[in-house]
């Protein structure tokens, strides 16, 4: 079991923790919903220090990034952040990432913490340009800032104006007096907010200086829980769940970070399966009937023949309704496509709808 370096902090907070990708992690404060509101309607903040992050240095590092990515890491710029996934050769996704540009020649990934180390060994095994990799997983804890009143909170306490940053851009400065702290303009709740990059030994500082900052919003911590349905309501993908090793981003619904304007590892099976029409798909579903769906529930159509699996499912706190994702067939992959899933011995119907839920 790995801790981060606010561990006993969450411990003292009186959070419930649990083992989630190697970590002893926060999965929920109090309550949930609350939890779930807070960053939707004000600010909310997560520790996700569990997260990986690689530097990659040298001339060939975009050589490098464009070979082992399904994105076109040339199009970034300085200070731009794009999302992709690591293609593997057999026709899934080894992980999905943040890659930011610092330079020419300096690269940052951020990787799942259940594939740090599968991660660090893929790309390293492809490493035939010199790129200098340095693994920076350890050293570092990352502080998810989110919800429409975070800009306000973070603003107080740095001198970087954060109005002008667009999403999907970083920039480094100093906040509460912590140096050298990552500022992403990234989030995984749809929410809005920042992402903050701090060494380790700053992050309790920063920790309360944001909490102290955020007491007029109603700043509160939260967990993984709250994490897990603010996601799936916005349709982000999580590994292990909605994409894994056998599953393909044109299947997953990720074309848009799948880019056939340069060779990647195993491209031309993705392409093959965008030209042909992909046999599965990836679609969001919400419960006619009663009940919540969860992962691996089987999915029927009308006549009792299995079409497909859940990936992801939930209670949604913002629609009040039952939500999830998972892999049909293609015939029933339209939107108002009549399903059923299979929970506890009994069929309870459901309908294809548009991802987002919100």
């Amino acid at each position: 079991m790995k801790y981060v370096a606010l561990n006993d902090l969450h411990a003292s907070l009186g959070a419930k923790m649990i083992e989630f990708a190697g970590y002893n992690m926060p999965v929920l404060y109090n309550n949930l919903i609350q939890e779930h509101q807070a960053v939707r309607n004000s600010v909310g903040v997560f520790d996700v220090s569990h997260m990986g992050e690689f530097m990659l240095k040298g001339e060939k590092a975009l050589d490098l990034i464009q070979l082992v990515t399904s994105n076109d890491a040339s199009k970034l710029t300085d200070g731009k952040v794009q999302y992709s996934c690591l293609p593997n050769e057999n026709g899934g996704i080894v992980d999905d990432l943040l890659v930011y540009r610092y330079s020419a020649t300096e690269y940052y990934l951020v990787v799942n913490a259940s594939n740090i180390e599968k991660d660090w060994n893929w790309i390293s095994k492809h490493n035939t340009f010199g790129v200098e990799m340095i693994n920076m997983s350890d050293d570092l804890s990352l502080l998810a800032v989110q919800g429409p009143n975070a800009i306000k909170v973070i603003q107080k306490l740095t001198d970087v104006n954060l109005a002008p940053m667009e999403y999907y851009t970083f920039t480094s400065g100093t906040v509460a007096g912590c140096e050298d702290v990552i500022i992403s303009n990234t989030g995984y709740t749809g929410a809005g907010g920042f992402e903050l990059y701090v060494w380790n030994k700053d992050a309790r500082k920063l920790w309360d200086a944001l909490f102290e900052a955020g007491a007029e919003f109603g700043i509160a911590p939260c967990g993984l829980g709250a994490r897990d349905t603010l996601r799936l309501e916005k349709g982000f993908c999580l590994y292990g769940n909605d994409i894994n090793d056998e599953t393909s981003p044109i299947e997953a619904g990720l074309g848009w970070i799948t880019k056939f304007t340069k060779p990647f590892i195993n491209h031309e099976y993705h392409k093959a399966i965008k030209e042909n029409g992909a046999a599965k798909k990836l679609v969001g579903f919400e419960m006619v009937e009663r009940g919540i769906p969860r992962q691996h529930y089987i999915i029927k159509d009308s006549e009792g023949n299995i079409i497909g699996e859940v990936t992801s499912g939930t209670q949604s706190p913002s629609l009040n309704k039952a939500i999830g994702m998972g892999y049909v067939s293609a015939a029933f992959s339209k939107v108002d496509s009549e399903i059923f899933i299979e929970i506890r011995d009994k069929v309870i119907k459901a309908k294809v709808v548009k991802i987002p839920f919100l």
